[in-house]
């Protein structure tokens, strides 16, 4: 069964939803929860402990208390998008890399367009730090479709530089 919790933060409500004892997804607006939950049977739930832990590492981050998320992520795509978010978790708060530096690590400089739909595809955005991920002249690119206010405010958030 799947549950989700609701978490009012700095760039608008989030919801969270854990399934199986993991967590599945965070959705950045009410509309993106809605559509990507679909017909689905969900319960919203402010007792489960995996949602009540998230919620609390969230609240944490946004407080600039926590800079690494420690919650049992399972993200949904193919091979080549699992290895983007691997190489993604591995930024460190506060820093970027450009699409290009990501292609690179993952082995192929060309691949830079396919990190952005891999970027794009992330059901776990902040948990899987998508938003770390700028243009090669520093200069924030889209996020969550065309919302890069929100890439911004995670990053000021963090203490990263780019250019506006």
């Amino acid at each position: 069964m799947r549950y989700y919790a609701t978490y009012d933060s700095v760039i608008g409500q989030l919801f969270v939803v854990a399934e199986d004892d993991q967590i599945k997804a965070l959705y950045l607006r009410e509309e993106d929860f809605s559509k990507g939950e679909g017909k689905r049977t969900i319960t919203y739930s402010e007792e489960h402990s995996l949602l009540k832990k998230a919620v609390t590492q969230l609240h944490e981050y946004f407080s600039g208390e926590r800079k690494a998320f420690e919650l049992p992520l399972h993200g949904e795509g193919t091979q080549f998008q699992m290895k983007v978010w691997d190489i993604l978790n591995k930024i460190p708060y506060g820093k970027t890399q450009s699409y290009q530096d990501v292609a690179i690590a993952m082995g192929n400089e060309k691949a830079v367009r396919a990190i952005g739909q891999a970027n794009k595809a992330n059901k776990l955005p902040i948990l899987i730090p998508c938003h770390r991920v700028i243009g090669k002249d520093k200069a924030l690119t889209g996020y969550a479709g065309k919302r890069t206010n929100v890439k911004e405010q995670l990053l000021l958030l963090e203490g990263a530089t780019y250019k506006k």
